[in-house]
């Protein structure tokens, strides 16, 4: 980590209190959460109309934070584009931006590495380094937009790591985001996805925001989810989905069901028939996912046949599903890929 606190991290209030302690007046604290959290410059040098002295003693304090771009791999239809960004300590980490016809998304990592060790996904290969800061996670928004010089308006945590494996970061970082004095970004748009930690999706349920709760299932029965999810074996669909459950009858807000279809293991028409069971009674969407193949894993997709035969019985059943269309395939897209390429390079060229 830097030895120097990421000024990002602070809310308008806590910075309040910080200028105070530094003995500026209160008014300064606007005026810096202006230029880092709307205008997003990159040093305290940048901050006009802040006086020299003001601007050197928060330099002494605190680290203006940002990301370099270490490596950007552009989709060949231009829809995705994704960047390896790095830390303040040398860490790497992933982030997407996504063109859709009403805007830019962007999809943020909250950890380097992970530690749920789901077979579907790259990122917990290595396992979990560390969590990122909320200032990191707003980083990750200022790198894309200054790299691509585009808006970004909505944002899923769906990168590398587990949002609520990093609760307290998480949260404060939607806080941030969505704050008038930053980015503004609404909690409607934003979207945070787990494979399921129980306690937090109660503790999350509490705060009653208005985000969509995205829930990684991949299996409709705990046999096969334990496989390619071993955090079932902590929080199995007898915890799982009365939490679910509760969370959309709490806020009002229904719950994403991601299921990533993977050929001749979870994509047959009994599966799709147990699925229909297992979610009745919760208030809810199926996002059926091609998956992405990940090799280290052993990890391939369903046919475009199995999936529109799997949405069928679904859609029979009463539930609304799409089907999440395939973006970034050839830019290594799957999350944690880019950043093990990295990784397995740098240890080729240390042996």
């Amino acid at each position: 980590m830097p030895d120097l606190l990421n000024i990002k991290d602070l809310t308008l209030k806590e910075l309040e209190r910080a200028v105070a302690a530094l003995s500026m007046p209160k008014f300064r604290a606007a005026q810096v959460v202006d230029w880092m959290h709307r205008k997003g410059v990159a040093s305290f040098a940048d901050m006009a109309n802040v006086p020299k002295e003001v601007r050197e003693k928060l330099a002494g304090k605190y680290s203006p934070g940002g990301l370099a771009v270490l490596e950007k791999r552009v989709s060949r239809g231009g829809d995705a584009a994704k960047y390896l960004l790095v830390l303040q300590d040398g860490q790497a980490v992933e982030s997407v931006l996504m063109r859709y016809r009403y805007g830019c998304t962007a999809c943020l990592s909250t950890q380097v590495g992970c530690r749920m060790a789901c077979q579907l996904c790259a990122s917990g290969l290595n396992g979990l380094v560390r969590n990122l800061t909320p200032g990191e996670l707003i980083d990750q928004i200022w790198a894309m937009q200054n790299a691509s010089g585009e808006r970004i308006g909505r944002i899923v945590l769906m990168g590398s790591g587990e949002p609520l494996d990093n609760y307290a970061n998480t949260v404060k970082f939607i806080e941030l985001v969505s704050a008038p004095y930053g980015l503004g970004i609404g909690h409607r748009h934003i979207t945070l996805s787990t494979c399921g930690i129980v306690p937090r999706i109660y503790d999350l349920m509490q705060l009653r925001l208005a985000i969509t709760l995205a829930v990684s299932l991949h299996a409709p029965n705990n046999e096969l989810r334990s496989k390619l999810m071993p955090v079932n074996n902590a929080y199995p669909l007898e915890k799982l989905l009365p939490a679910c459950r509760a969370y959309a009858d709490t806020t009002g807000r229904r719950v994403s069901f991601e299921y990533a279809l993977l050929g001749r293991v979870n994509d047959t028409p009994a599966h799709a028939g147990e699925l229909t069971d297992v979610l009745r009674g919760i208030h809810c969407h199926i996002n059926l996912i091609p998956a992405n193949p990940v090799p280290e894993r052993g990890i391939g997709g369903s046919g475009a046949k199995d999936i529109q035969a799997f949405k069928l019985i679904l859609e029979k059943a009463g539930y609304p599903v799409t089907i999440r269309r395939e973006m970034g395939l050839d830019i290594d897209a799957a999350c944690g890929q880019l950043r093990r390429r990295l990784t397995e390079s740098e240890e080729t060229v240390t042996r």
